[in-house]
């Protein structure tokens, strides 16, 4: 049984910039996270309690496919780790998908994208929701 969730940013809070969604499917211990907007210092507390939802739900694998993810600063990337060492102490896998260009050229710059599973190329995630194709763009 697939079960979908909804969070979401209130565009008038911060003025101009897109609201960030925050659409979740479950199947089982498997769940997608499908992001969409900017991930910045004003909208990460709304991924943080996505992804720590899943957790505390047991989710064993979360894909968070970030394809529509038009902008990720330096502290989405802090979240992304903080998150992936979470998953990893409680025996679950974090996998990011199509990250943006941004957020692929700050890990390269600070050298931390060893920390972070990137889907593979051509792979799909881990379970029957919206399928989602890896890569960057």
């Amino acid at each position: 049984m697939s079960v979908a969730r909804r969070l979401r940013t209130d565009s008038s809070e911060r003025g101009s910039p897109p609201p960030l969604d925050v659409p979740r499917r479950d199947r089982g211990p498997h769940a997608l996270i499908a992001l969409s907007g900017e991930i910045d210092l004003t909208t990460i507390p709304l991924v943080r309690s996505a992804l720590v939802q899943c957790l505390g739900n047991r989710t064993r694998s979360v894909d968070i496919d970030l394809s529509a993810v038009t902008f990720c600063d330096v502290s989405g990337l802090n979240l992304f780790l903080e998150m992936a060492q979470l998953t990893e102490r409680s025996g679950a896998l974090m996998r990011l998908h199509q990250p943006p260009r941004s957020l692929v050229r700050i890990a390269e710059i600070t050298a931390s994208g060893f920390l972070l599973h990137f889907g593979r190329p051509g792979a799909r995630p881990s379970h029957d929701v919206p399928a989602v194709v890896e890569g960057v763009r």
